[in-house]
């Protein structure tokens, strides 16, 4: 009959129920950590494997702040031992959120150790290179950072299990 039309055919497209699995904002969080991942971890080498002279160009404000601390009465060089602490530790923050974001069923823990055995290598090929210098305390910092970045996404999510923490981010 002309006139009538069946019930799937007054729905409109906008109504009608999608076929295709649609993406939950988690696995577009997870996605996403996984794509800013590549590009943070390059540059990441890029700073840790260049040459002393060459990674100055992006380190170089450690000096520059412990000589304004320097200006104020504080004394250069452990200013400068403080702020490269602080530095590395803040160079791996991203590196632990991030991985907590993309792998969000890898418990934290493993990922803290991965972050304390990625370090490790860094400074044992460090050793390699002759104008760089490999420390412990960078190992230290460095697992700090990776360790503060997933308390983070942690804090983020409300403390949830690690399998719900992109879920919880997503919110």
């Amino acid at each position: 009959m002309a006139g009538m039309e069946s019930d799937d055919e007054q729905m409109t497209d906008a109504a009608r129920p999608s076929t295709e699995p649609r993406s939950q904002p988690h696995d577009r969080l997870r996605r996403t950590a996984r794509v800013l991942l590549v590009p943070y971890v390059v540059l990441l080498a890029l700073i840790v494997f260049s040459p002393a002279q060459d990674a100055a160009r992006v380190t170089g404000f450690v000096w520059w702040a412990a000589d304004l601390l320097a200006s104020w009465g504080v004394p250069r060089r452990p200013a400068a031992v403080v702020l490269e602490f602080v530095a590395n530790i803040a160079l791996f923050i991203p590196l632990g959120m991030l991985v907590r974001l993309a792998f969000d069923r890898v418990r934290s823990w493993w990922i803290v150790v991965a972050g304390f055995l990625a370090s490790a290598f860094i400074e044992l090929v460090q050793l390699a290179i002759p104008s760089r210098v490999a420390t412990a305390s960078d190992v230290i910092a460095n697992t700090l950072g990776v360790a503060v970045g997933v308390a983070i996404v942690f804090a983020i999510a409300g403390g949830t299990r690690s399998h719900d923490v992109s879920r919880r981010c997503a919110r």
